[in-house]
């Protein structure tokens, strides 16, 4: 039997095979999402986005410390949009009601949750950090042992086209979102030796809760570098392109800068010994561009520097690039929001391809410009 909107995941059991059977004969078929953690800021842009999603409908929204209050208490721009209340559910009662689930827990919280979601029997898109990396690199990175790993697919639909037939789904942090896409072309043609990001993100990054960074009087009129070298996205970034170009070298260093969204990300990129001259010339880089990304709906090309108005609010990611004269650097540029293409518009873009969907599917709109 092959329903509307699904690729051949086992569905909890033979009874809510026959409800989704007999629904979809009546009118067209709903995908029933749940999401684990919804009192975040990645959890309000999922409902936010969900909203107008003409395949969905939100079903549970999770919060155990706010469990009976109203979504909009914590998130009043979806007053009228949402009648949904916080629950304090398990794994298995959101599972039984859903059929794709989006865990927007914070780290090291969702591999309490995904072993259960899918034993259930249901898809999984984690956007937190517990499922981007093997095991290894992730026990490494955050210093923390993994208390439940499972095997998941990278959520970069631009790079993962195996997203579609996944049953979890890593979603991307937000900076490898931006510093990835900025320079995969390349990475891909075997023209680059290093690359140096220099990256500049919104607070809202940061999450909800605030700190001595985020605060007002410290954030206002600054720039605030932080982790100059050991940023824990730093292995996405590696593993992204290391599977693309073997022995590439990456640097990164991130900054907050006094927005509430987008992230600009400055790649330096530097040349494989031989490929100057292709750095150089503008039409050949450009090729590469339109050729890797000729399928890629939310990639676009810019005329110009990217501006953080063109993509606020949007889930596209705008790249524009420039050679360096007589040099082995060719600077890439890359403009993103960090809580849309960066986080819960990259989820929904994993969960369209995962359902059968368009990706473009209740995604395809312009950014927030000015």
């Amino acid at each position: 039997m092959q329903l509307k909107g699904y690729t051949g995941f086992s569905l909890p059991s033979a009874a809510r095979a026959w409800r989704i059977y007999i629904i979809s004969i009546v009118w067209d078929f709903m995908i029933d999402v749940g999401i684990v953690g919804g009192s975040g800021y990645t959890g309000g842009e999922l409902m936010r986005l969900l909203a107008n999603h003409p395949e969905v409908k939100v079903v549970a929204v999770t919060s155990r410390k706010l469990a009976g209050k109203s979504v909009t208490t914590v998130h009043p721009h979806l007053k009228s949009i949402y009648s949904l209340s916080f629950e304090a559910l398990n794994g298995k009662e959101v599972a039984e009601r859903c059929d794709i689930v989006f865990t927007a827990v914070p780290h090291g919280t969702a591999m309490d949750w995904v072993p259960q979601l899918l034993d259930a029997g249901t898809r999984v898109i984690d956007l937190s950090s517990d499922y981007r990396l093997p095991t290894d690199v992730f026990e490494k990175t955050y210093a923390t042992k993994h208390r439940a790993p499972r095997d998941a697919v990278f959520g970069l639909t631009e790079l993962h086209p195996e997203v579609a037939h996944a049953k979890l789904v890593g979603n991307p942090g937000c900076y490898p979102t931006g510093a990835t896409l900025a320079v995969a072309p390349l990475a891909k043609a075997g023209l680059v030796e290093r690359v140096v990001y220099d990256s500049k993100s919104g607070i809202s990054g940061a999450g909800m809760e605030p700190t001595e960074t985020s605060h007002y009087p410290n954030m206002s009129q600054n720039i605030i570098p932080y982790k100059l070298t050991t940023h824990r996205h730093v292995p996405e970034i590696k593993q992204e392109l290391s599977r693309l170009s073997p022995g590439i070298k990456v640097n990164f260093t991130p900054h907050v800068i006094p927005s509430v969204r987008g992230i600009l990300t400055t790649a330096h990129v530097f040349a494989q010994k031989g490929a100057e001259e292709t750095l150089q010339d503008k039409n050949q880089v450009a090729s590469i561009y339109r050729e890797f990304y000729k399928n890629a709906p939310f990639v676009r090309m810019a005329d110009a520097v990217p501006k953080l108005s063109s993509v606020r609010g949007s889930n596209f990611c705008d790249i524009s690039f420039e050679p360096e004269k007589d040099s082995d650097r060719l600077v890439v540029i890359s403009a993103i929001d960090n809580l849309v293409k960066g986080a819960s518009g990259q989820a929904i873009q994993n969960m369209n391809l995962m359902a059968g969907l368009d990706e473009k599917t209740g995604l395809w709109f312009p950014g927030m410009a000015p």
